[in-house]
């Protein structure tokens, strides 16, 4: 019985396995490289999101804030719908 990992054959410059993919020294290192690459890019993104300055604190309202309540602001909702479009 082959055992299908001993079975290989190497040309002069690429690996061939019983399927018949061929892997090259040259596929592999670029292989390699482009995650480096990657790997490189996303700790250098991480590091530059993280030195940003905060946000600067939001102007005051133009306009006096105060507290809704839900359940009268729905009935005047409803009722102004069914008054002008929901006929």
């Amino acid at each position: 019985m082959k055992n299908h990992l001993v079975n290989k054959t190497m040309d002069k410059h690429s690996l061939t396995n019983t399927d018949g993919v061929k892997h090259s020294r040259r596929k592999i290192l670029k292989g390699a490289g482009l995650v480096i690459i990657g790997g490189l890019a996303g700790q250098v993104s991480r590091v530059a999101a993280s030195q940003k300055s905060a946000a600067p604190p939001a102007p005051p309202l133009p306009w006096k804030w105060i507290e809704l309540d839900p359940m009268e602001a729905g009935t005047l909702a409803y009722e102004s719908y069914l008054k002008k479009h929901g006929g």
